[in-house]
């Protein structure tokens, strides 16, 4: 179904626009057959590689075919808006907008727009601070620093230099913790493992804990965990862990991804997660997806640390992405006594490697004790 939906713009484009040019019928097929292979590189990704999520083409293959196919829905979606704008006036003016310039245009300015879109998605992501107040948090944890790191997709497009900058960013802060909310790389254990290697030398006085995201399962699930593990990377899958300043605690706690159970693997579970903690305790959840934030707030949890949106990518987008999360795109909500905080991510899938005004994000919390 996903191939289908994404050969919509190139046979929008190609009843729009192609076909409405004035070129002998040759031209209109080959230009028409290039687009709709653009809008199929990812079928023609698994069909090389065994997977739409981890093309192997060098990286600059990787920023043009982005690009060009960014610039397909782009083109698609500012015409069909054109053509929408030309009905109403239309049947309100009886008049006709014309065509090819507008269209010409809106051609250039999809290019123009995709092109800088993957260009702010490959950057090194700017930290953003967030500070946090949570009733009952022990004051020994006043000013505690935590850094999330969502979403990192390492690939191809997102290579090992691209993740040492990451690294490097990230220890300059000094956090307390660090925490890798999923979604960390795509590609098996052998063609990746040298891009996410870097990863094992983020150092946090607390420790660097992870969990799943859906990407995880997606990949040799049951090699990556051990690699993982001697990369120093301790994942939470349904457990917790206390973090002591002398006789007061937080607690950290992580759930799998619901994707785990499609595959074999231990569905989330908030309740094993939570086990052995007391009502008094201050939780911090990692839970890869926020559509869940509702029901981990009614279970006590005070602060709630996801991604998997990449903060909806584009604007406009994003509100699509939105819908389909809970009402969670990007940024802080407050959901009962429950913070969230949903991640843009620090990187994004190469499928659709676009970011246009929403930013990648190394995200540091900073806590501190609600006043009363």
């Amino acid at each position: 179904m996903f191939f289908l939906w994404t050969l919509l713009p190139a046979l929008y484009i190609a009843f729009r626009f192609i076909w409405r040019l004035s070129l002998p019928v040759v031209p209109k097929l080959l230009f028409t057959l290039l687009v709709v292979l653009i809008c199929q590189f990812h079928f023609i990704s698994r069909m090389l590689w065994g997977s739409m999520f981890s093309p192997e083409w060098p990286r600059p293959a990787m920023i043009a075919i982005g690009t060009l196919f960014g610039a397909t829905v782009l083109f698609a979606s500012l015409l069909l808006l054109r053509d929408l704008a030309a009905l109403l006036v239309r049947l309100v003016t009886r008049k006709r907008l014309p065509f090819l310039p507008v269209a010409l245009t809106l051609l250039v300015s999809s290019i123009a727009l995709s092109g800088f879109g993957v260009w702010q998605a490959i950057q090194v992501p700017e930290v953003r601070t967030v500070n946090v107040n949570i009733a009952g948090l022990s004051p020994s944890f006043e000013g505690y620093r935590v850094v999330q790191l969502a979403d990192i997709h390492a690939t191809r497009l997102l290579p090992r230099e691209w993740v040492e900058q990451i690294v490097a960013k990230t220890n300059a802060l000094k956090p307390d913790l660090i925490a890798l909310t999923g979604d960390m790389s795509d590609g098996t254990l052998k063609v990746r493992y040298s891009d996410v290697e870097p990863l094992a030398h983020l150092r946090a006085a607390d420790g660097v804990y992870a969990i799943t995201g859906n990407h995880e399962y997606y990949f040799d699930y049951h090699e990556w965990i051990p690699a993982w593990q001697q990369l120093g990377i301790p994942f939470l899958m349904n457990s917790h862990v206390r973090i002591s300043r002398g006789e007061e605690s937080l607690v950290l706690a992580g759930v799998t991804d619901k994707i785990a159970k499609r595959f074999g693997f231990e569905a989330p579970d908030l309740a094993r997660a939570l086990k052995g903690t007391t009502p008094n305790d201050t939780v911090i959840l990692l839970d890869h997806r926020p559509d869940t934030a509702v029901k981990n707030a009614q279970s006590g949890v005070k602060l709630q640390l996801s991604g998997h949106t990449h903060g909806g990518m584009v604007r406009g987008l994003d509100q699509a992405v939105k819908a389909v999360n809970g009402g969670f795109v990007s940024g802080r909500y407050q959901v009962g006594n429950m913070t969230l905080y949903v991640s843009n991510g620090a990187g994004l899938w190469s499928g659709f490697p676009l970011r246009l005004g929403r930013p990648s994000e190394i995200t540091e919390f900073i806590l501190h004790v609600e006043k009363q």
